[in-house]
């Protein structure tokens, strides 16, 4: 693990690299989540260097005092922008919250990168009610909920399952909950054509969170934007379904070197 420090806080990532000559990927996981959500994705650094982040409150991270919505958007953008600057990486990829950091990054900041993917996520991220509700009141039935059939997981080993759960656990409610409640109120869609860099939308076959209309919107709104499904996964494709995620974001990630 490693850290950067800006804005009076400390941001962890870790760096997997086996000697890959390909751009470094940066990779920012989603609500409730850490860098351990990346941890199949090593396997991508013997051709491409990997970096993923702890956003702040997050795995290693130190905390920000940000409330729900852009505020927090901004901050977790600002983790992002750090990291980037520390590794020279160049292609950025975001699941669920991460992806709407990835793209606040882009349409504000315009920072230098090749490439970026966006899985798991949309240009809006409506959360259901009810969810919003049980993160404040009920913390152990909103996991029960986002760990259902076809939520997070299409049909998880028993043990991804439990890692998850204690993952977001580990998180804390508060922090879950501002996730969620920023994810709700993100909204780029009248912005995400001005994204200008090729981008690659990937979806779980049976992801009930973000369904495949949230991704077809984004490789149609964005220029240069192309889509890939993941079979047998749900929202979470890059731990459920590793080799296949894989394989999709080294494809794209190797059309940008050509």
């Amino acid at each position: 693990m490693e850290t950067v420090r800006h804005h009076g806080r400390e941001t962890a990532y870790e760096v997997a690299d086996r000697g890959g000559t390909g751009p470094t990927i940066c990779f920012v996981h989603g609500s409730g989540g850490s860098r351990a959500a990346w941890k199949a994705q090593h396997r991508l650094a013997d051709r491409y260097p990997v970096v993923a982040v702890d956003l702040s409150g997050h795995g290693d991270s130190g905390d920000v005092d940000a409330s729900a919505g852009y505020t927090a958007l901004s901050a977790y953008a600002d983790d992002v922008a750090a990291v980037l600057e520390a590794t020279d990486a160049s292609v950025l990829a975001g699941s669920s919250l991460g992806g709407a950091v990835t793209m606040q990054l882009l349409l504000e900041r315009e920072p230098d990168i090749d490439g970026v993917v966006l899985a798991g996520t949309g240009a809006k991220l409506g959360v259901l009610q009810d969810l919003l509700e049980w993160l404040d009141t009920d913390f152990d039935r909103a996991l029960e909920f986002l760990h259902g059939s076809d939520r997070l997981f299409h049909d998880p080993d028993p043990e991804l399952r439990d890692e998850s759960i204690e993952r977001m656990r580990e998180c804390g409610q508060a922090t879950v909950r501002r996730d969620f409640r920023t994810c709700h109120r993100f909204d780029v869609r009248d912005d995400v054509h001005r994204i200008d860099v090729p981008a690659l939308a990937v979806y779980g076959e049976h992801d009930q969170l973000t369904p495949p209309q949230y991704h077809e919107y984004l490789a149609d709104e964005i220029g240069e934007g192309d889509l890939v499904e993941i079979e047998g996964a749900a929202h979470l494709a890059m731990l459920e379904q590793p080799v296949a995620f894989n394989e999709a974001v080294a494809e794209f990630v190797g059309g940008l070197e050509e």
